[in-house]
């Protein structure tokens, strides 16, 4: 996005609510940054890879702010400064960590399917987001895009500098001079970089977004997909379900390691796996501006459904290019959805 055509970045805070933030009020510091909160949030899970450990830096941002706050100048916008703290706070938080993965980036897709796959906990995985936090019809598109499985993921293999920077430039809207500030250091070395983040993450993810993808598709038929989708692992039948796939479909499962690529290895996968461990039932959902479907597992000889995934979907045009299976009750807690579903009625 040309910087000369960025909407403002800041309409100012409340004078007196900025004033009292100043004078130790902290209902008044609540209301100041309480409009920046989601947007903060999602750029700490962009650089940290998990919704959770966002959490944890958003905390610790806004207690840094808080205790910084008296000595605001108003140098810069209100917006600029705190995320300024939050992107320090994120830096922070990489410093001496393992980057977060998806089961790709650790080996290749797997041959033949393991069906006995173990958790691997020693993998700081990637998590999901969800949607719910966004939802400010507001939020600009590149937000929306830059909260995507294909760019955080790609994110995930930059140094944190250039992270923060691709970031702040690329999806926050910041120009280089504004980007040098927060990060305290040079323009030459932010437009530095940019050049190199920009060529590693194209070079990791798809051309189209998946925001443009599900523009072109509209509601309809991206509800059609998801629904086809369900249906077919609730029948077991596997032919549909591979008829909604690319031939060059993806399947991964954090935190199980082993993954398939193929429409030859995902249908031995969905046949030996999914539609043989129990009855299905599926709930539609969203997590990452990206589709998705919350799967309910009921084991042979149980009556409930508990969650077990959150499959999010990539599309491409309206087939499935990857599925991604969040697997664990934790990740629907998450997403706000209930972690058990009753026994379907008899005749139902």
């Amino acid at each position: 996005m040309n910087p000369e055509t960025r909407p403002d970045h800041d309409s100012g805070p409340e004078p007196d609510d900025l004033a009292g933030a100043q004078q130790g009020d902290a209902e008044a510091f609540d209301r100041l940054v309480a409009p920046l909160r989601p947007a903060l949030h999602a750029h700490c899970y962009r650089m940290l890879g998990s919704a959770h450990d966002a959490d944890d830096a958003l905390q610790e941002a806004l207690l840094r702010a808080w205790r910084k706050i008296a000595g605001f100048e108003g140098r810069s916008s209100l917006r600029s400064w705190l995320y300024s703290v939050a992107t320090r706070c994120c830096l922070d938080q990489l410093a001496g960590r393992r980057r977060r993965a998806l089961p790709m980036d650790l080996s290749p897709a797997s041959e033949r399917v393991v069906t006995n796959d173990v958790p691997l906990s020693e993998v700081s995985w990637l998590g999901p987001y969800p949607d719910r936090l966004l939802e400010d019809p507001a939020t600009r598109v590149e937000e929306r895009a830059g909260i995507e499985l294909a760019f955080v993921a790609a994110l995930q293999h930059l140094p944190g500098n250039q992270r923060a920077a691709l970031v702040l430039f690329d999806v926050v809207g910041f120009n280089a001079a504004e980007i040098a500030t927060i990060m305290d250091t040079s323009v030459a070395s932010v437009n530095s970089s940019l050049q190199r983040a920009r060529a590693a993450v194209a070079a990791r993810i798809p051309a189209r977004s998946q925001q443009e993808t599900l523009d072109d598709l509209g509601d309809g038929r991206r509800r059609a997909v998801v629904a086809a989708y369900a249906r077919a692992l609730e029948r077991g039948d596997i032919e549909a379900l591979i008829g909604l796939l690319t031939a060059d479909v993806t399947w991964s499962m954090p935190p199980l390691p082993h993954w398939y690529a193929g429409l030859g290895s995902v249908r031995e996968f969905a046949r030996r796996v999914p539609m043989t461990c129990g009855a299905w039932r599926h709930r539609p959902t969203s997590a990452n501006g990206q589709p998705a479907v919350a799967c309910y597992l009921r084991p042979a000889g149980e009556d409930g459904y508990r969650g077990w995934a959150i499959n999010v979907l990539t599309l491409r045009d309206e087939r499935i290019a990857a599925i991604t299976s969040f697997i664990g009750e934790d990740q629907f807690r998450l997403l706000g959805l209930p972690v058990e579903l009753p026994p379907v009625a008899a005749g139902r």
